[in-house]
């Protein structure tokens, strides 16, 4: 129960600042036909019921694939890209057109004792897309394979403005009245952009983008995706993160990537502070910068737990009011995790690192090492040589850092002067 009551305490942030949000979720054939699908049913329904606007996009490509071989008929592609005569688009309209129905009624379900009780949810859809074809490329004919030309905002907007779920097929239509085979990927992509979306949101087979030796790669700026998609090659990952990194060009400004296959994925993304998936962002998810008066208040919640252990000098919320400016912060969507402060020693040329902290669930990503470096360039800018620092319990991490055994007689006349004996803080220094 307390682990219950914990996690909705730390997600009630992130329902608040979901509300009245636009998500574009993405969810291909292979998640619609996965056992998981009705557990992300339930957790989109959940969202709508937190009051995001929803759009949602699927997919269709392995149940294609069944009808083609079901009626002989062999599937050619170009470039990834699937090349749609007149007997393919006949599999892909009948496939679409199962697969919307089936999941509109998984939308409207209503049963007792389930997560979809009491939902009462409206899906709508339509011809919100327009296509054009891919036409000629290299000699190869697309036929009715497209792509997409725009995304009619406006009514889209308005059945979410009754808060209507909108579903979007991967299917086109032209001025002319032609139906053309979409990449589900480029229709949410670019009905995120046209919707100017708060998040796109990506379901693949991985948790994430995953790195050379499978560890989840959390968080990426759009400008560091193409490495990783030289790395990644023709694969669906790359598909996503190409996709991930177009919405955030487009002016999306989350995109996220997680598993189809995970019970909760998308929960977990969305409501926790790490996520569970890999985030492409526009702007930084964790920033390095210095205090200001705002930030008392998550200074206290940081350095509290501290300062009671006997670890840190206890300060009031007076003194952290009036001494903010020196303090430089670690900041991660909005929870102050780690801080350092830098108070000059008057009638000298030295300095003193103090309240060196870092919260628990990140002592292990170097942070430490990212304050310490922006408190010693702090102290350069100011013209201080020497950078004294008292601790009682991690004399070893600053020695490890080039920071030297000292003692009271060496700390300059106006901060000897405050040393606490009782304490018996260790004193080391090291020169700038």
């Amino acid at each position: 129960m307390l682990d219950y009551v914990n996690w909705l305490r730390h997600a009630s942030p992130y329902i608040n600042s979901h509300r009245d949000r636009t998500f574009v979720v993405m969810l291909p054939g292979e998640g619609v036909a996965h056992p998981n699908f009705g557990n992300i049913v339930h957790d989109l329904v959940l969202l709508h019921s937190l009051g995001v606007r929803l759009v949602l996009v699927h997919g269709s490509r392995p149940q294609i694939e069944a009808r083609l071989v079901n009626r002989g008929l062999t599937p050619h592609f170009h470039h990834n890209l699937r090349i749609t005569d007149g007997p393919t688009l006949e599999c892909v309209i009948d496939a679409v057109g199962q697969l919307r129905i089936a999941i509109e009624a998984r939308l409207s379900m209503d049963m007792a004792a389930s997560p979809m009780q009491g939902s009462r949810l409206r899906v709508a859809g339509g011809n919100f897309v327009t296509a054009r074809p891919i036409g000629v490329l290299e000699g190869v004919d697309y036929h009715h394979t497209g792509e997409v030309r725009r995304v009619d905002r406006k009514g889209i907007g308005r059945l979410l403005d009754e808060r209507a779920i909108v579903l979007l097929s991967p299917l086109g239509y032209s001025p002319t009245g032609e139906i053309f085979n979409l990449a589900c990927e480029d229709v949410a992509t670019r009905a995120a952009i046209d919707l100017a979306a708060d998040k796109l949101l990506l379901f693949g087979e991985e948790r994430g983008l995953l790195d050379e030796q499978g560890r989840l790669i959390r968080e990426l700026r759009p400008q560091q995706v193409p490495t990783h998609l030289a790395r990644l090659g023709a694969s669906y990952q790359a598909e996503l993160l190409d996709a991930a990194a177009q919405a955030c060009r487009g002016g999306v400004k989350r995109s996220h990537i997680v598993s189809y296959q995970e019970d909760g994925a998308l929960l977990t993304e969305l409501f926790t502070r790490d996520g569970g998936g890999t985030l492409v962002d526009q702007e930084q998810f964790e920033q390095l910068r210095e205090a200001t008066i705002e930030d008392v208040g998550g200074l206290i919640d940081l350095i509290s737990p501290l300062e009671e252990q006997g670890i840190l000098v206890r300060r009031s919320r007076e003194v952290l009011e009036r001494e903010i400016t020196q303090f430089s912060i670690v900041e991660r969507d909005g929870l102050i995790i780690a801080c350092a402060a830098l108070y000059p020693i008057a009638d000298s040329d030295a300095g003193e690192l103090a309240c060196l902290a870092v919260s628990p669930e990140y002592r292990h990503g170097g942070r430490g090492d990212e304050l310490l470096e922006r408190i010693e360039e702090r102290a350069r800018q100011q013209g201080l040589k020497t950078l004294f620092v008292l601790t009682t319990r991690t004399a070893h991490w600053f020695r490890e850092r080039g920071f030297e055994p000292s003692s009271v007689e060496r700390l300059p006349a106006a901060r000897a002067s405050l040393y606490n004996y009782q304490r018996n803080s260790k004193i080391f220094e090291k020169s700038l």
